[in-house]
């Protein structure tokens, strides 16, 4: 394939990834075509994840990696690169901007952390976790030249978080920790995929407001295990596919007691169909 081709298919996967996003920034298609997907992944030919398989690519020709298709980056502990519209979508929904911090927990190969770091330019930075060493050292080499971006290798959960505007988590978690939340400044966004029972699997986008968290579910999602934070540790409801939806906020146990709202409880946060509210109770 001639480079000029191999131009004009990131491209129009840039546009599509822009599109998809429904982010009001003009930077994102930028981004996502400077930012070339096969530097992230290891040598060709490649493995697709399509319905629920992987199907190997003929050949090394980068042309395969611009499509929306989850790629693997160890096939057998099922870790990939994850679908490009899902991680457009996500990016919109945080609308990262320049001189935020980010945390970012899996960072894989480190392609959806490069994307992010040239969002938060200039002035700001993204921390990465990655608790698989040898994808660690290979995000440390492909993320050399993103001043901006340090890695750490190990898990997100039993240590505390630098403090950051967004939380980017690429693992299932079944509760937030609460040492996450706490780690958000004012304004602060997490976004990870929740997945609390066998039955649901929601990306949920959670910020840190005025007077509490607010909380919102977005689409379906689905990723490996967040070690550490997988299982529902001292759960005593649990929620189904329709309650999940009704989501509007999280608390944290020791500061409001769950209430008939609840949809979802856990050891130190609970989930609320309630919007938040003030002190005084009136809805914020």
């Amino acid at each position: 394939m001639s480079q000029a081709n191999l131009d004009s298919i990131r491209r129009a996967y840039a546009k599509d990834m822009a599109r998809v996003s429904a982010s009001p920034d003009p930077r994102l298609e930028d981004v996502f075509y400077r930012v070339h997907r096969e530097d992230f992944l290891p040598p060709g030919p490649w493995k697709l994840l399509v319905e629920g398989r992987y199907v190997e690519t003929p050949d090394a020709n980068p042309r395969h990696v611009y499509r929306n298709s989850a790629i693997a980056l160890d096939a057998g502990k099922g870790i990939n690169n994850g679908e490009p519209f899902l991680h457009a979508m996500w990016i919109g929904a945080v609308l990262p901007q320049a001189g935020e911090d980010i945390t970012q927990i899996g960072l894989g190969m480190g392609y959806y952390s490069a994307i992010l770091s040239l969002l938060v330019q200039p002035g700001g930075c993204l921390t990465g976790f990655e608790i698989e060493n040898d994808l660690a050292e290979a995000a440390r080499r492909n993320l050399a030249d993103f001043r901006n971006v340090s890695v750490i290798a190990g898990d997100a959960v039993s240590r505390e978080l630098p403090p950051s505007d967004i939380i980017y988590v690429n693992a299932a978690v079944a509760a937030p920790p609460e040492s996450w939340l706490a780690a958000l400044r004012p304004g602060g966004r997490l976004i990870f995929p929740w997945r609390p029972t066998v039955e649901v699997a929601l990306a949920m986008l959670v910020t840190r407001a005025a007077k509490g968290f607010e909380a919102r579910p977005l689409m379906s999602s689905w990723f490996i295990p967040c070690a550490g934070a997988s299982s529902p540790k001292g759960g005593t409801l649990a929620p189904n596919l329709s309650t999940a939806r009704r989501i509007r906020s999280l608390h944290l146990n020791r500061e409001r007691a769950p209430d008939e709202s609840a949809v979802a409880i856990y050891e130190h946060i609970w989930f609320s169909s309630a919007g938040v509210r003030g002190y005084n109770g009136s809805k914020a």
